[in-house]
């Protein structure tokens, strides 16, 4: 009884789980797995950027915490006293430092800018990391359409192998056949292996992204069209943003020139020596206003504001070499994936032409003449032909996936 009891309660737990809500363990499409990745950590650190340039911007507008004093003025030291010197006074002062105002507006319009720039840049980073999973899933279904082919082959190599230990049985020189035999089934081990180790680098790749992931196909792969339009493109967005950064930060430069002010205000608190009035009056009151002078502006805000349009105009190159990069990119996967497309056609054609021929040496084989050898190097010629165009359709899916992510989707 309580070895059924161990049995049952594995059972018991799962279906707890699942009727608490909890989540499955592999995914069951792959819009769950895009859910999955947006959750991944290095685009929930960009966002978490986001929200600290965003409250930077709103603490640049503040002012400083004013600044409170507490002293005495004119205190003898050898005759300590409060009332025995006049200008002796206990002060109280507050003063308060008030930046300029357009400098600190474009501080917080430059963190802005730094969070619009974050916000492309996780766009970015996600429609790579969605390319780098599909094409992980598309790497997957092609291992497992070639391992399942290698291992057509391999059988067929079986019947093949006992065709020719006939012909040999009956007289015929054809022991050099079995060597070759051995040596293409050798090599479709080593592909296996290969392409096991291919599965576990796929797999391995796949957890780093969005964990298990279950049998789930890749989605339906269409190439979109570029408009011509270089804004269209992912990274020229990024490095547009970049430009609107520099320009807060050329505001800014600007306005170092403008003066800081400051505010001062001190009670003086006089003590007239009692009940003698010796020295009678009221208490005094001390007010300032101070401001900045750039007297040093051409060592200080002068090579600032330059820096400023440096950067300003490395930001506008980097935004054309950004344009021309991404353009160039496009332009060469497109052209993979044309070049994909074609040879998965005139593979086809010679698979179409094999078939016709392994037909036709069917049709000598039921009538009498020949043997079956030929038949069934044709069927190894045509899992030959199909693993490549396994390998072309994977190629062509990958360019796609790579292609898609450098535009941006409304």
């Amino acid at each position: 009884m309580a070895r059924k009891s161990r049995k049952l309660f594995p059972i018991l737990a799962c279906t707890l789980g699942f009727a608490l809500g909890a989540p499955p363990l592999f995914a069951q499409s792959f819009q769950e797995l895009e859910a999955r990745l947006k959750d991944h950590p290095a685009l929930e650190a960009l966002r978490l950027q986001t929200q600290a340039y965003r409250e930077d911007a709103v603490a640049a507008l503040a002012w400083p915490d004013p600044v409170v004093s507490l002293g005495v003025n004119n205190f003898p030291l050898l005759d300590p006293s409060f009332r025995a010197y006049l200008p002796t006074n206990k002060a109280l002062g507050i003063s308060q430092q008030i930046p300029n105002g357009s400098e600190r507006e474009a501080r917080s319009e430059r963190a802005q800018r730094r969070a619009a720039r974050n916000d492309t840049a996780e766009a970015l980073q996600f429609a790579r990391m969605r390319a780098e999973l599909i094409v992980a899933l598309v790497e997957r279904r092609r291992i497992a359409e070639q391992v399942s082919l290698l291992r057509r082959q391999d059988s067929l190599y079986g019947e093949l192998e006992h065709i020719v230990q006939g012909e040999i049985a009956a007289g015929r020189p054809v022991l050099f056949r079995l060597a070759e035999i051995d040596l293409q089934r050798s090599d479709v081990d080593r592909s296996l292996a290969d392409l096991e180790g291919e599965k576990a680098e796929v797999d391995a790749h796949l957890r780093n992204l969005v964990g298990e992931t279950g049998d789930v196909p890749p989605p339906q792969l269409n190439p979109k069209a570029w408009s011509g339009n270089a804004d269209a493109f992912h990274a020229v967005q990024v490095a547009r943003e970049g430009i609107t950064v520099a320009d807060a930060g050329v505001s800014e430069a600007r306005a170092a020139w403008k003066p800081d002010w400051g505010l001062q205000l001190t009670w003086q608190q006089r003590d007239s020596g009692g009940s003698d009035m010796r020295f009678p009056g009221d208490d005094w009151v001390s007010a300032a206003v101070t401001f900045s002078i750039p007297l040093w502006g051409s060592r200080s805000q002068a090579p600032a504001l330059r820096a400023a349009q440096a950067e300003r105009e490395s930001a506008s190159n980097r935004h054309m070499a950004a344009a021309r990069g991404a353009a160039a990119q496009y332009s060469a996967l497109d052209a993979t994936r044309r070049a994909a497309e074609a040879a998965v056609a005139a593979l086809r054609q010679k698979i179409s032409a094999i078939r016709e021929q392994v037909q036709a040496q069917r049709t000598r084989y039921e009538s009498g003449i020949g043997d079956y050898s030929p038949v069934i190097d044709g069927r190894l010629a045509e899992l030959i032909l199909m693993a490549r165009i396994a390998d072309e359709q994977a190629r062509r899916d990958r360019a796609v996936a790579q292609l898609n992510s450098l535009l941006v989707t409304s």
